[in-house]
C-alpha cells in the first residue's frame, strides 16, 4: 500500500466512519477515489487532512466528512442519475461516479470546469459530465434525477430545482446567509406536487451565486 493509500484509509476508518458515516457505498467511494488528484500538486500531502483546501480560481474543495454526509443524506445508490451544483475540483462528482450511473456536474468558473473535466477523462471515470453554467439554473435538458446535491448556500432551495427532481428523488443543499452558518436542508419529492423538507443541521459553504440563487457581492 502506498503512502496515499494508507492515509485514503485512515481518512474513511478516522473520519468518516469515526463520526458516524455507515453507508456502505459512500465509505467504499472514498475509499476508491484520489483525492490527492483533485488538488494541486503543492498540497498533495494535506490532501486526506480533515480540512477544506484552497483550489483553483480562489475556491475550496470540502471537508472530506462533508462530501460523504451529503452523499450519505442524498441516498446515493446504483443506477442512479445524479446532479451536482458547484463541481469545483471535481471530487464530489467522482466519488458520486462509484455509486450513481451517472452524475452531471454544474460549475460556475471555467477554469475549474475544464480542470474537473480534464481529471475525469485521466482518471476514466466516464460517466461524469461536466458543464460551465450557472448552476442554479440545474440542468433542466437531462432532468428528471433521482438526487441533487448543491455545494453552495442559497436563500432558499430554489423551486427550479426541486421540479428537476424524479418523484421519490433527494435534494440535498445548504440554506441561509452567506457569512453566517447554514442548515443543511434535505428535500424529498413525494408526488408531483408535494416536498419533505428535513434540517440536517448546520454547516457553512460558499454562497450559490447565479439567478436563483444569491447575487454577486
Amino acid at each position: 500500500m502506498d503512502e496515499f493509500s494508507r492515509l485514503r484509509t485512515h481518512m474513511v476508518q478516522r473520519q468518516i466512519a469515526g463520526r458516524g458515516i455507515r453507508d456502505r457505498y459512500v465509505l467504499d467511494a472514498m475509499s476508491s477515489v484520489p483525492r490527492e488528484a483533485f488538488v494541486e500538486a503543492s498540497l498533495a500531502e494535506r490532501a486526506y487532512d480533515d480540512t477544506p483546501l484552497p483550489i483553483e480560481a480562489g475556491q475550496t474543495i470540502s471537508q472530506p466528512y462533508i462530501v460523504a454526509l451529503m452523499i450519505e443524506a442524498a441516498g446515493l445508490r446504483p443506477g442512479d442519475r445524479t446532479l451536482e451544483i458547484g463541481a469545483g475540483s471535481g471530487y464530489a462528482a467522482a466519488v458520486m461516479a462509484q455509486i450513481a450511473a451517472e452524475v452531471f456536474a454544474i460549475e460556475r468558473h471555467e477554469e475549474l470546469a475544464q480542470l474537473a473535466a480534464e481529471r475525469m477523462q485521466h482518471l476514466d471515470y466516464h460517466n461524469v459530465s461536466i458543464r460551465h453554467a450557472d448552476g442554479s439554473r440545474g440542468w433542466p435538458e437531462e432532468a428528471p434525477f433521482d438526487a441533487i446535491l448543491v455545494a453552495a448556500s442559497g436563500p432558499h432551495v430554489p423551486d427550479v430545482l426541486m421540479q428537476q427532481l424524479a418523484v421519490g428523488g433527494r435534494l440535498v443543499m445548504p440554506v441561509g446567509e452567506p457569512n453566517g452558518v447554514q442548515s443543511l436542508m434535505k428535500v424529498v419529492r413525494t408526488s408531483a406536487e408535494e416536498f419533505t423538507r428535513e434540517n440536517l443541521g448546520a454547516v457553512r459553504f460558499v454562497p450559490l451565486l447565479g439567478a436563483h440563487g444569491w447575487r454577486e457581492f
